[in-house]
């Protein structure tokens, strides 16, 4: 069984995931945590229930999904891995943050890890997640699916009745409504979707209530 923690994070409300098994292994998707007490709540977590983070993952590389990328790495060892079609992005973080926010970030983002390759599959203890390439609102999003539990990752391809804005640097409105599209193909509509910013929902509720799909 997969548990799955929520922590709604930075001024942009944006949701870093910690992912876990019944052993204890765990994943960390998209921390964006920016503030002293965002990283103190997520490790907090992490050590009160005996986890063990394996893997640091990006579902794309804006910068709102990537302020807690240094903190990851430097208390847990991992470096950032993600899709090579958002490495452009990461290595401008500080354009990204000087342009959104007024400021940089004040570290420097640690090199990233392993990319993620479409369809392959990453393991959390017996459990995989498949890695399916989403371009559209970044030409290097992805989703992380694991079938076996019925949830996916959606970054910010899809939220709740919405999808991800498309107007910023390497967004295509077309492009990504081919990639949702082609998701839901077969998205069984029990899967619950867990995006980057928002509350949880199911393929089945955005496949007759989203006006995107």
């Amino acid at each position: 069984m997969i548990t799955v923690k929520t922590f709604p994070v930075n001024p942009l409300e944006e949701n870093t995931y910690v992912v876990s098994d019944e052993e204890g292994h765990a994943l960390i998707i998209d921390c964006g945590a920016l503030y002293t007490t965002e990283y103190e709540t997520i490790s907090q977590y992490i050590r009160d229930n005996g986890l063990t983070p394996e893997a640091q993952l990006l579902t794309h590389a804006h910068f709102d999904h990537t302020f807690g990328v240094p903190f990851i790495h430097r208390t847990y060892g991992l470096a950032p891995r993600m899709h090579d079609g958002d490495r452009p992005l990461y290595e401008h973080t500080e354009q990204q943050m000087s342009l959104m926010m007024g400021r940089p970030l004040g570290e420097p983002m640690p090199a990233l890890g392993e990319p993620l390759v479409a369809d392959a599959e990453l393991p959390l203890g017996s459990h995989h997640f498949q890695i399916i390439h989403t371009p559209g609102h970044t030409a290097g999003g992805i989703c992380l699916y694991c079938k076996s539990e019925g949830i996916l990752f959606s970054g910010d391809s899809l939220f709740r009745q919405s999808i991800g804005r498309t107007d910023l640097p390497g967004g295509d409105y077309r492009t990504l409504i081919a990639s949702l599209t082609s998701l839901f193909a077969w998205l069984p509509d029990d899967v619950t979707i867990y995006p980057g910013h928002g509350p949880a929902t199911t393929a089945g509720f955005e496949r007759k209530y989203n006006p995107f799909l």
